[in-house]
């Protein structure tokens, strides 16, 4: 399955997507850092019968052309993503940094979803945490790790981003990311991570995308904190990995869920990059949501 790529229409410009088809319901899938819209690939195989999916590549990612100038553009787009495709309600599901970008986007108010589905992208910090737990990730040392770990911003001449990809979908079984992902799909998402600059490729996100999302505004009114959650009404899902980057941390993901009634959590048996790795088993959580929305009484006849 591969979908038709389509522009969508932000504030000062465009995102990249993929329109995997099918009728129905609208289900925004937005990735999480270092991934992009392909992503989705195989959990919109299974979910096209009953949905119309579209993923995007959020700004600094995948083929979208446009940065990030500030810390909240990337989340406020999702607004401007939702109105340009006249969806009414649709159900947002974010793996990773895109679950913060879907609740974000809910919580200031861009984007009234049916429902939200967060996959492994939970926000547990007070605030004082996160704003140091952001600091951190703008320090030298880990823009030097993240250069060495996935290579953003490298940039690549034409056989060097050919072996790259080769090296990545060689080495997935053995990576503890992608171990279990369908190698094709590593293929994809790995390809779709690089852009044409001239005559050389770009590995996106730059390490300057990073600084920039992470420079959060201590006093701002919708902030990555588990505060942020107080502000949602909406039916949410939280799908825990059980290998992921929260697992240690689940009874704070357990008292998220049980604050309000309407929200759950579902445990999956993966690691970190659960669209990749089980996306059959997250389909069946998101067409759920789907079904659940789709029965909703539109309102009261007299």
């Amino acid at each position: 399955m591969t979908g038709t790529e389509i522009e969508l229409p932000v504030a000062d410009g465009v995102l990249s997507g993929v329109d995997f088809g099918g009728h129905g319901e609208g289900v925004l899938l937005v990735h999480g850092t270092g991934h992009n819209a392909a992503a989705w690939t195989d959990v919109a195989s299974h979910l096209v019968g009953e949905c119309r999916p579209i993923a995007l590549d959020l700004r600094g990612h995948g083929q979208t052309r446009l940065d990030s100038t500030g810390p909240e553009q990337y989340w406020r787009d999702i607004g401007d993503v939702v109105t340009a495709l006249a969806w009414d309600r649709p159900v947002l599901v974010g793996h990773s940094t895109g679950g913060y970008a879907v609740t974000a986007a809910t919580a200031g108010g861009l984007v009234e979803p049916a429902a939200l589905c967060l996959v492994d992208g939970v926000v547990l910090d007070d605030r004082d945490a996160s704003l140091a737990a952001h600091a951190d990730m703008r320090t030298p040392e880990a823009a030097d790790r993240l250069r060495t770990m996935f290579r953003y911003g490298w940039s690549a001449d034409d056989d060097q981003m050919r072996a790259h990809v080769e090296q990545c979908v060689r080495e997935a079984g053995g990576d503890w990311l992608d171990a279990g992902a369908r190698p094709g799909l590593v293929e994809a998402v790995t390809r779709r991570s690089f852009t044409r600059r001239g005559h050389r490729w770009v590995r996106r996100p730059a390490v300057e995308e990073i600084a920039t999302v992470t420079a959060v505004e201590p006093g701002a009114e919708v902030f990555p904190a588990v505060d942020v959650y107080d502000r949602l009404t909406c039916p949410m899902t939280i799908v825990l990995a059980e290998n992921g980057f929260h697992a240690s941390r689940r009874d704070e993901v357990r008292a998220v869920a049980d604050a309000v009634p309407g929200r759950r959590l579902i445990d999956i048996d993966s690691n970190h990059n659960v669209p990749m790795t089980r996306p059959a088993e997250l389909a069946a959580i998101i067409l759920d949501l789907v079904r659940d929305r789709a029965a909703a009484p539109v309102g009261n006849v007299d």
